[in-house]
């Protein structure tokens, strides 16, 4: 057992890259490689269930660790471990990837190989970025999920496609330059890449320096996250991404590749630069406050129904850097749990509005309406997502958004008025897009004739929908392990108050 806890970390990362090197021998026989893909991301998540099954939720350090030379000169690491953060989000992603496979059964036709690798590499590449402790191996990780997403859309997506992927790249590319010339100077200055030597290193005042650019690099690590999440105003890539991407690609987009950011801003910013991130507080928290009611304000003016849950993404991701910047425990749990939540339910969201295009063609509201009649099950499906992105309370969106106004009422009661607005706007523009699309008026007569939910996307959207469900009514499942984690990154930087006082233990 102790050999597995070892190599478990390895083996989850790379089993999908593994499959994708597979998938290249495969014949160009289309079944036989959806169902192979479906098998490698299946087996994936299985095997990472040991992590949960096995996972000490009291202990706080990093746990199922493996640390190897990996480059004796420079001195690289092959360093991996998972802490209560990290954890979910690993177990987030090998969730998700499989979902992808079957939402795409159908809707991908031309290069399903291609298509399947792809998705696949950037399964590998994400779980890298949210295991990895040493901060070349993380950037070499970080870097990889640009070119397989980029394809993804370039190759396989919509429209103005092309624009869309050179766009995302661009952008994320070089704000990450900014990351990159932060850790070459960190390594210069201590001789190490390690996330944890650096930490004791920086804590104990041993790196020559530092007091004179700890501003630079903070903002160094910040601006590679801050796009990333995306945080206003750097927000512009994204809807553009998702409005083009294949259904797939916005759920991975949404649910996982956007919280590289906020895991990034909770791990490095807050883990090694603890008293910039106090200076630095206030102006970003501002931003995430304009971010909440921002894209709540701009999602409801959408006529893409793709747009407005792109949008959507832009005000709950301000709820996560609002509670990771609270300096707060229970706000810090609940941007956590946010992050999950989030990638769950607008997941969902984006497999529901694939599926109305591979009927309709379009993502445009006006050419819905109606669509509860023909649509049943589909419509079900919706309204259960639609109300837990906007937070009723026994699913998820409720109790991350619970404690991140908790803990932003705890930091300043202002912050806690001004996001608890983004809360009553996200209701407004999910429950009015939904009368819109499945009660509106009937303007297209194909619309009372479209399919109902075929099997394999039924298959798809069931575990959402009941991990939303499990999420909201035993939050405990997941915050005993978030707890220990958010207390060891807050040490530094504030008195934590304890989460057993607001949600129990």
């Amino acid at each position: 057992m102790k050999s597995l806890n070892t190599s478990i970390l390895t083996i989850i990362t790379f089993l999908p890259l593994a499959g994708a090197v597979l998938l290249l021998l495969f014949p160009r026989r289309d079944r036989d490689i959806r169902v192979f893909a479906l098998f490698v991301s299946v087996a994936d998540f299985l095997v990472s269930l040991h992590l949960p099954a096995n996972f000490h939720r009291s202990v706080a350090g990093f746990q199922f660790a493996t640390d190897r030379l990996w480059i004796s000169s420079p001195s690289i690491h092959y360093h991996l471990g998972i802490d209560g953060v990290s954890l979910w989000l690993v177990l987030l992603t090998t969730f998700l990837t499989p979902l992808c496979v079957l939402i795409s059964w159908n809707s991908i036709r031309d290069r399903v190989k291609e298509f399947f690798i792809l998705l696949l590499v950037l399964e590998t590449a994400l779980l890298g970025v949210f295991v990895a402790l040493d901060l070349f191996l993380f950037y070499v990780f970080w870097e990889s999920t640009l070119i397989p997403m980029a394809l993804l859309i370039g190759m396989y997506g919509h429209g103005q496609r092309i624009y869309a992927a050179v766009k995302f790249f661009l952008y994320t590319m070089i704000a990450s330059v900014f990351m990159l010339a932060a850790i070459i100077w960190l390594y210069v200055k201590s001789g190490t890449f390690d996330f944890v030597s650096l930490q004791n290193l920086i804590a104990g005042g041993q790196v020559p320096g530092l007091e004179h650019a700890s501003l630079a690099l903070f903002l160094g690590f910040f601006i590679a996250f801050a796009v990333k999440v995306p945080l206003f105003p750097l927000h512009t890539w994204l809807p553009d991404a998702h409005t083009e991407a294949p259904t797939a690609g916005s759920v991975l987009l949404a649910g996982v590749l956007l919280k590289m950011g906020t895991y990034g801003m909770m791990r490095f910013n807050l883990g090694l630069f603890p008293e910039e991130s106090q200076r630095n507080a206030p102006w970003i928290i501002a931003l995430a406050i304009i971010g909440i009611v921002y894209g709540a304000w701009v999602a409801m003016v959408q006529t893409s129904l793709k747009r407005l849950v792109a949008y959507s993404s832009v005000s709950h991701l301000g709820f996560v850097v609002l509670g990771i910047f609270s300096f707060t425990q229970i706000g810090a749990v609940g941007a956590v749990f946010v992050m999950l939540a989030h990638g769950v339910s607008t997941g969902a969201l984006f497999m529901l509005c694939g599926i109305i295009f591979d009927r309709k063609h379009t993502y445009e509201i006006k050419s819905f309406g109606g669509l509860a009649t023909p649509m049943p099950v589909y419509a079900t499906f919706f309204l259960f997502i639609v109300l837990a992105s906007a937070g009723l309370p026994l699913l998820n969106g409720f109790v991350g958004e619970f404690l991140v106004l908790s803990g932003a009422f705890q930091a300043r009661a202002l912050y806690g008025v001004l996001a608890a607005t983004g809360v009553i706007w996200s209701a407004c523009y999910l429950l009015w897009m939904y009368q819109r699309v499945f009660y509106g008026k009937v303007f297209a007569p194909e619309n009372s004739s479209l399919p109902d939910l075929f099997g394999y996307e039924k298959a798809a959207l069931w575990p959402a929908a009941l991990v939303a469900l499990a999420m909201g009514v035993a939050p405990l499942m997941w915050t005993k392990a978030i707890d220990p984690a958010v207390q060891t990154i807050l040490l530094p930087l504030t008195q934590w108050i304890p989460l057993s006082g607001m949600i129990g233990h």
